[in-house]
């Protein structure tokens, strides 16, 4: 069954497949900065870029965890995740978040997806439980890990 098949209909045959990898996204120093101003988190290591480059132990800025943990759904969303039967997909949670390897400010980063389990709650709506790896270019760990949980509905 090809990605093309996937629908809320045969959701249950992907359980434990890859749904796809995102296309490469650049995380710049702009993009921590806007980050920074919308959270309010303008700690030094992330926005300070002289000082980054002299004392933090990466060589430069980083961009936020959370930075990075936001992307994933915009990412997942580019590969599909939202069937095309769905008229909505919603953030309902998060089981589980590791931050593994800092995203250095001007690195290119991508998500890779996997769906892990399905629950039918009734009336249409389906919660999904997907793997999200989002991987650095260059890299050989991860960003970060997230078993993220969406509802879809039909």
């Amino acid at each position: 069954m090809s990605i093309n098949e996937y629908s809320i209909a045969t959701i249950e045959d992907f359980i434990g497949r890859e749904l796809g990898v995102s296309n490469w996204v650049v995380v710049d120093q702009a993009r921590i900065d806007a980050f920074a101003q919308c959270t309010g988190d303008t700690q030094w290591i992330h926005v300070d870029v002289e000082r980054a480059k002299r004392e933090s132990p990466f060589g430069g800025p980083i961009a936020h965890g959370y930075l990075t943990l936001s992307l994933l759904a915009s990412l997942a969303m580019e590969i599909g995740i939202i069937p095309k039967d769905a008229s909505a997909g919603l953030n309902y949670g998060l089981d589980k978040v590791r931050f593994m390897t800092p995203v250095k400010a001007g690195a290119r980063v991508r998500n890779r997806v996997t769906l892990l389990a399905v629950e039918r709650k009734g009336g249409g709506r389906v919660i999904v439980k997907t793997m999200n790896e989002l991987q650095i270019d260059g890299e050989d760990k991860p960003a970060l890990i997230a078993e993220t949980l969406a509802m879809l509905v039909a």
